[in-house]
Formats: C-alpha cells, structure tokens, sequence
C-alpha cells in the first residue's frame, strides 16, 4: 500500500470520511490514486487534515487557515522529521516549532509565546497503521513462501520511512536490485540521502532515476533542491525549470527570482505554482 485509505485517515484525524475529502476537493491536500481509483494519502497530508482541523476549531478564519496551510506545506516538505515538528494556533497566528526554533508561518518571523496543540497523536496513529501495512505484507509472504518483488520492497520503504527510518534505504535499495529500473526508488533512496546531508550518493541516484524517466520530474525538483542547498543557484533554477509539474518548483523559481530583482518573472511563477496548487479557497465557503 502507497499511503493512508480515507477511512484510515478520518480515524486518525477525528473527521469522517466526506469531511476528509472536502479538503480534497479544496485542494489543501492532493492525494495519490490506488489502483481501483481510491484516495492514497502520504504523512503529510494527514499532517495537514489534522492542522487544519486543529486551527479551525481554535476559531482561526478559514481564509487565513488555508493560507497558512498552503505556506506550511512547503516547510514540511523540507522537514527532516514531522514528528519532531509541533504546530500551534496562537490566537489567530499559525505557529510552528522544531528542535530549534519557533516561527509564524505567514511571516517567517521568531517566536516565543504559544499554546500547544500537540501532534503526537497523529504521529503515533500513523506508526500504528504503517507497522500494520509492514507487518501484513511481511506475514503473507512468509505464509507462501514467496519473496518480495521490487514493486513491494517499494512499498515497504515507503511503509519503513515512518516507523523505521532507518531500514527505509535497504527496502528502496532491494527494489533497484531487483528492478534496476526502478526510477521512483531511485528518487526516494536519493531522497533519504539528501535529508541525511549525503548530497553526493542522493545526487548519484537522481540521477540514475532520471536514465530510465528522462522526464522524472521529481528527480529535477530534488537535484534542484540540491543544487539550492549548495548555493549553487544557477543550477538549481535549471532543474527546476525542467521541472515545470511540480508546483513548489515554481514557487522556489518565484523565491530566487524576487531575491535578484526580477518581479515580473516571480510574479509569473507565483501564479503557476497557485494554478498547480489550485484556487485559494474563499473564507465564507
């Protein structure tokens, strides 16, 4: 399994199932597809049902509530870990904190003073529900005596990425040795690299990735993330340029664009990463 059912989320976040994919259908979060069509939901977009969920009730408006929302998604997905992220409705401010700071969202700015709303629940019915999807793969095969193909040592890393971080990497490295093809494991296991602060191995593995997809635009979104990380700006807006479907590429685009004085073209960027991302909500619907 590639991620969270709609039924499993709803548990998880304390909704039912049409309010989870109300936040579907407003775009906060864009699930994948299961082979018969159903929603596939990541961590992160159970994150983000429980945040919104969590500012909403703490009477945050709802027009400030997506907004934010839609700015923490970025910093999530740069985040080496979720689980030691915290996010907080202080009166009206979306707050986050991390093992070193603590900041506004809308504002980027330092902060001191907040009230918690704790995310360990969701971390902890997320593990449970991953060891789950581990340990009923693991059974079936030992019960037929079958060993796993690429594509379920695959889902296994993605399984093991939050509950055993560590053993992720073996999982993705056994589906390229059984798939050396294998593209979107090339991208996860480069991934894992990069979060580990190996750019070397995790650019090697973008791209072998991008050898079979030539196109892979994850693995030009990644190396561009890469290149940024290195100051190496000039090649970072190279990929991510060619990775022109991945909406936080052009919302990165927008960023170093600003910084050198070239408003026209952010501003261009901006609005292909809110048309990719889909239209803000308004606040009375």
């Amino acid at each position: 399994m590639n991620g969270y059912t709609t039924k499993e989320v709803a548990e998880l976040v304390g909704l039912n199932t049409d309010q989870v994919r109300h936040y579907v259908r407003r775009k906060l979060i864009l699930p994948a597809r299961g082979l018969r069509g159903e929603y596939l939901f990541s961590f992160q977009d159970v994150v983000l049902v429980k945040t919104a969920k969590g500012l909403l009730n703490a009477s945050v408006s709802t027009r400030k509530a997506y907004r934010a929302l839609e700015k923490l998604k970025q910093q999530l997905e740069q985040a080496k870990s979720l689980s030691a992220m915290r996010i907080y409705a202080d009166g009206s401010t979306v707050v986050v904190r991390d093992k070193r700071q603590t900041w506004e969202v809308e504002t980027g700015q330092a902060k001191f003073d907040f009230s918690e709303v704790s995310r360990a629940d969701v971390v902890a019915g997320i593990a449970k529900i991953a060891e789950k999807h581990v340990r009923d793969l693991l059974v079936t095969h030992q019960l037929t005596g079958q060993d796993l193909d690429a594509n379920e040592w695959y889902n296994l890393g993605l399984n093991l990425e939050e509950v055993d971080p560590e053993n992720a990497p073996r999982a993705y490295q056994e589906a390229i040795r059984l798939d050396p093809k294998n593209a979107d494991a090339q991208v996860n296991l480069g991934r894992l690299y990069q979060l580990n602060g190996d750019l070397e191995r995790a650019k090697q593995h973008y791209e072998l990735a991008l050898e079979t997809r030539s196109e892979h635009q994850l693995a030009f979104y990644n190396l561009g993330t890469l290149y940024d990380e290195l100051d190496q700006i000039d090649r970072a807006m190279e990929y991510y340029t060619l990775a022109s479907a991945v909406p936080d590429a052009h919302y990165n685009l927008a960023r170093i664009l600003e910084l050198r004085g070239d408003e026209v073209s952010a501003l261009r960027h901006l609005m292909q990463y809110r048309e990719l991302r889909g239209a803000q909500p308004d606040e009375n619907t």
